[in-house]
């Protein structure tokens, strides 16, 4: 038999990550696995999701696909993606295995529909020569530090921080290290978590430094302002938060800069992140779904999450850290702050809220409205995208 593996390996011309999946990988698994292949179809990232949607409704779906994690639950509602638990063989085993917060992403209405493939983080990255201009040693550990950070560099023209707009992927790191949450548990209500005085003071502290002139517009939106990837290495920004994939593009384009990487500033809750990456699942439309399962096992093996390690996919087992950072020293941060990063909110709605925190937190940075006055405004409609799950 044969199974049809869709995945986006080869985006933007990375043959690398091709060749190590058809060279050695799959030929691998063939060879323990006799009778089953894996024809390897690579996709466009762009575009990738409209195919999906459009075969899902055809029912021409392959037997496997590397999912983005923010549409796992969107395609687990519409059915086009197994259920996992309690279907596939080993799986709470293999579940047991990963980062938590790469499991958490492939969940929806109370099951699994994948299990994390490759995952990243966003860490504090420095310019050291920005540090020093503000008399520090090492990147911000806390909040306060991140305030002190600003203090020192107040009047020289450097940013204490920079990023870019105010989706979920830039404002829960700040709200989950405070201590706060944007739901319960359960995701029944976003209303007294969004809104409570720890998310309000992790967003406090941004729209205090953003006032201050700590913080560029970037950060609202605003299109004339330096990238935080050009502002970072030109030392115009001391710090940002990004992932693993910057130090390729700063070493062709800024070879002379060398990124300090250190864990999200601490707040009463700890210094937590925002998981990203990519899951493998079973379609719906399989009528092989026994050897599906076991390539996805596969999947887990340290021979192909090292493999990919190699070439640039950061493994999703903490067994495996040392083993990577070895591989890849830089990843160490990365992987340690993975051990508390959590997920965005796995619901099929997670685009809308997106625009939700960024529509409603916009004025508030603007002194328009105050910080709880927007996350309630949030949280009362997250709680309606909440309800429609139930």
């Amino acid at each position: 038999m044969t199974l049809t593996f869709w995945a986006t390996y080869g985006n933007g011309g990375n043959t690398a990550q091709t060749d190590v999946l058809e060279k050695e990988l799959i030929p691998a698994f063939e060879k323990a696995n006799p009778g089953i292949k894996v024809e390897y179809v690579d996709m466009p990232y762009d575009g990738l999701k409209q195919k999906l949607t459009t075969s899902a409704a055809g029912g021409e779906l392959p037997d496997l696909m590397r999912s983005d994690i923010g549409w796992i639950a969107q395609f687990a509602e519409l059915g086009a993606f197994k259920q996992l638990d309690g279907e596939m063989p080993g799986f709470e085993d293999l579940a047991d295995a990963v980062y938590p917060g790469t499991l958490e992403t492939t969940s929806w209405n109370g099951h699994y529909y994948g299990l994390p493939l490759n995952t990243n983080t966003r860490v504090l990255v420095a310019n050291q020569s920005a540090l020093d201009a503000a008399g520090v040693s090492a990147p911000p550990a806390t909040f306060d530090d991140l305030r002190a950070l600003a203090d020192g560099l107040a009047g020289k023209g450097i940013a204490a921080f920079a990023d870019k707009e105010l989706y979920a992927w830039n404002v829960m790191p700040w709200i989950w290290s405070a201590g706060g949450d944007i739901a319960d548990p359960d995701l029944t209500t976003s209303s007294g978590y969004l809104d409570s005085d720890e998310s309000v003071a992790g967003v406090q502290l941004l729209v205090d430094l953003y006032k201050e002139g700590a913080i560029p517009n970037l950060i609202t939106g605003n299109t004339g302002g330096t990238s935080t990837s050009d502002g970072l290495p030109t030392g115009q920004y001391a710090t940002i938060l990004d992932g693993p994939w910057m130090q390729d593009i700063w070493t062709g384009q800024y070879p002379d800069f060398t990124p300090v990487y250190a864990p999200v500033p601490a707040g009463d809750g700890g210094s937590v992140s925002v998981v990203g990456g990519e899951s493998i699942v079973v379609t719906e439309a399989t009528e092989h779904a026994e050897a599906a399962y076991k390539f996805v096992e596969f999947t887990q093996s340290e021979e192909y999450q090292l493999g990919m390690a190699k070439v640039g996919q950061m493994s999703v087992k903490p067994e495996f850290a040392q083993a990577q950072a070895e591989l890849v020293p830089f990843y160490k941060t990365f992987s340690d702050q993975l051990e508390t990063a959590r997920a965005r909110l796995p619901i099929p709605q997670a685009g809308e809220v997106d625009t939700i925190l960024n529509t409603e937190l916009v004025p508030a940075f603007e002194g328009r409205v105050s910080v709880k006055e927007a996350l309630t405004a949030a949280a009362e409609q997250i709680d309606a995208l909440l309800a429609e799950g139930q």
